[in-house]
């Protein structure tokens, strides 16, 4: 497992994108697009019931999971310090196993260090604790900007981190998927897991949010 940078761009992996990118999957992507075409045509299927299988598993099921694993990570330093050891083994004790989960790493967000995470190549993803991947992290801007300007990234998502704080850049590939632990808010203490699984957004557990502070609204938009 390796960070790609800590501020600064390592322009040599970025360069490697081009030579391996998975331009493949467009058409991949434009094919799934077609058949879903036909099948609406066809009256084999709803939009909607495909949009609200879509919208469970990208911005409910999934990151719901994540959000209780960090919850119990805040509230439980031993399952902390097992989810830093190895974070595959840690999730599982959870029950959020399968396919897409199977190398899982934590990173935790410091004051002087934050992390986020991105696909160069294609949408690298832990599925089993985030669903679906957002629409923009697997946007080409994204898998770049990222790497080159994780800052300015950060600022465009309304994360603006002290100067101080060192940002490391995690490339998420078919061989190890990352999970980011956010920092706890204050004001939490006494709240249970539930009340603090309430707080962890799907964008913190990638690195381009914060968790919320308590008496904030649910939910969460996508870019």
């Amino acid at each position: 497992m390796t960070a790609l940078h800590q501020d600064e761009p390592e322009t040599a992996h970025a360069d490697e994108h081009d030579d391996h990118g998975h331009s493949h999957l467009e058409p991949i992507e434009a094919r799934v697009k077609a058949l879903e075409s036909i099948l609406v045509e066809k009256g084999y299927v709803e939009p909607a019931a495909i949009d609200a299988l879509i919208e469970t598993y990208e911005t409910r099921v999934g990151p719901r999971n994540g959000a209780r694993v960090v919850a119990r990570a805040w509230e439980d330093p031993e399952f902390r310090a097992a989810l830093a050891a190895d974070a595959t083994a840690a999730i599982a004790t959870m029950g959020f196993v399968g396919r897409q989960g199977e190398h899982m790493v934590a990173v935790f967000n410091t004051p002087e260090e934050h992390h986020l995470v991105v696909c160069t190549l294609c949408s690298c993803y832990p599925w089993p604790v985030l669903g679906l991947p957002p629409t923009w992290y697997k946007s080409a801007p994204y898998r770049s900007r990222a790497v080159m300007d994780p800052r300015g990234v950060l600022a465009e998502f309304g994360v603006v981190l002290p100067e101080t704080t060192a940002i490391r850049v995690w490339d998420s590939t078919a061989e190890v998927r990352y999970l980011v632990v956010p920092m706890r808010p204050e004001g939490t203490e006494g709240l249970d897991e539930e009340r603090l699984a309430d707080l962890v957004t799907r964008d913190s557990m990638i690195g381009t949010g914060l968790a919320r502070t308590p008496g904030t609204a649910a939910g969460e938009g996508t870019r």
